[in-house]
């Protein structure tokens, strides 16, 4: 790639806050969105429209080469549709959130994800000039040639916090215990198949903890901006 074409890959635990940082971040460099996660629950609430069995592996890698969708890729209004209808909020309710590790870790169905993945990447890349591109696997295998590849992380208590006030609008202890077992078991699940939690050769590090958004997207913001001047020399 080169820094016409920018490709910016964040991968990282639930709870990291990737999705918002990803989006804050290609916002700001008038940047395509891909929210690869949104695939897969894509997938799974899909599955669940049409009553097929999420164990039957076989069943479920054919409903996701057969999904109708269309990902909205503007970080200000990023939208899912499948068969013209939006879905957004669906994907998004706990029933899709406790059954979407199925999907994630079916490995028929991740190659068939990924390769859409990859696909609209680049188109991505060409039609704004750049594209910041979050999700499981990305940094090592839907887009290991990025530019810009970033693991964001953070504890595990300050990612059920942040979780907690996501969802219930609090981090009071009742709704962090809620929320525990979306965040810590679908780490373990996930965990099965893509390795989030290490940063790869090549990867860099962003450990949010401490952090608030601002300062979360001002850190990769930082890393970008290093990256990019690295590359403009060779550019000639």
């Amino acid at each position: 790639m080169s820094t016409e074409h920018l490709v910016i890959a964040i991968d990282g635990p639930s709870g990291s806050g990737k999705s918002s940082v990803s989006k804050a971040a290609a916002r700001t460099l008038g940047f395509g969105f891909l929210d690869t996660g949104a695939m897969y629950r894509a997938v799974a609430w899909w599955c669940l429209q049409r009553g097929t069995d999420l164990d039957d592996l076989a069943a479920v890698a054919r409903a996701a080469r057969e999904l109708p969708l269309e990902m909205g890729t503007d970080p200000s209004a990023p939208a899912v549709w499948v068969a013209g209808r939006e879905i957004d909020a669906d994907i998004r309710t706990t029933r899709v959130s406790e059954v979407v590790s199925k999907v994630a870790t079916n490995t028929q169905v991740r190659p068939v994800l990924q390769q859409r993945q990859r696909e609209l990447i680049r188109e991505l890349a060409e039609r704004d000039g750049g594209v910041v591109a979050e999700g499981r696997d990305i940094t090592t295998v839907v887009a290991p040639d990025a530019d810009v590849r970033i693991l964001l992380t953070a504890s595990v208590e300050a990612r059920l916090r942040r979780r907690s006030k996501e969802l219930h609008g609090t981090a009071a202890s009742a709704a962090i215990d809620a929320t525990r077992d979306q965040i810590v078991r679908r780490d373990r699940d996930d965990s099965t198949v893509s390795d989030f939690m290490e940063a790869a050769a090549g990867v860099t590090l962003v450990d949010t903890s401490d952090l608030d958004f601002e300062g979360s997207v001002q850190a990769v913001l930082d890393v970008v901006r290093a990256r990019r001047q690295q590359l403009a020399p060779s550019q000639g």
